[in-house]
């Protein structure tokens, strides 16, 4: 999860995220360079006398014609790269399903007969020592680990949003329609997220744990619920 003052982002968890993670920094390069490149122009501008070269010259047209269209280029293939790989959903081995209520939210493991569950946030008077204020709450989320999942996302009343910023998962959960995402954690641990979007008075009080355990665990969880 994010610490005091931290000025990136999250430790990548899943494929996507760290695809995600790539790509920012690949932009913001370009962006340095666009940036030390014109910075570099200017003070050759104000420091140098203008002559007939600089003030009327083809090819220097040419080149700040072209160039702009040579780096959208080489910004726009990578994000629509990612963009497909974050809509593809192939043969998923979980489906977990989750509803947005006003303020908790409800799962649904519709691969296994009688396992649901409602998760609500832990009062600040309740959470136990050394847990998080605000994002832990009494039932998380449990995933088998290196498993492709798909969450189907969805919501009871108004407009919320499923999002782990570890795990590069943001989906809206609309009333009366369905949006699914898939993802795959690659290592073992505790995720935290929040509602992303503003859904009433306690929209900050509605958090998402989700936890990535081996599939031994994982199936030793599901079994004593379902029982």
């Amino acid at each position: 999860m994010a610490n005091h003052s931290q000025f990136g982002f999250q430790d990548a968890s899943s494929p996507i995220m760290e695809e995600l993670v790539e790509f920012h920094d690949h932009a913001l390069m370009v962006a340095l360079a666009i940036c030390s490149l014109v910075l570099y122009l200017l003070a050759l501008m104000l420091m140098e006398k203008l002559s007939s070269n600089t003030v009327d010259a083809q090819e220097v047209e040419l080149i700040w014609t072209i160039l702009p269209a040579i780096v959208l280029i080489l910004l726009a293939l990578p994000s629509l790269q990612i963009l497909y790989m974050m809509d593809e959903i192939d043969e998923p081995d979980l489906t977990l399903k989750a509803i947005g209520h006003q303020w908790y939210w409800t799962y649904e493991y519709t691969d296994f007969k009688d396992l649901s569950f409602d998760s609500y946030m832990i009062p600040t008077t309740e959470l136990p020592l050394g847990h998080f204020r605000l994002l832990e709450v009494d039932h998380r989320v449990v995933i088998p680990m290196e498993s492709p999942i798909r969450i189907i996302v969805t919501a009871s009343d108004v407009l919320h949003s499923w999002a782990v910023p570890t795990l590069g998962v943001k989906t809206d959960a609309i009333p009366g329609r369905l949006n699914q995402t898939s993802f795959i954690t690659t290592r073992p641990g505790i995720f935290y997220g929040q509602c992303s979007e503003i859904c009433g008075a306690n929209h900050s009080y509605m958090p998402i744990v989700v936890e990535s355990t081996p599939l031994t665990h994982f199936e030793n969880w599901s079994s004593l619920l379902s029982s």
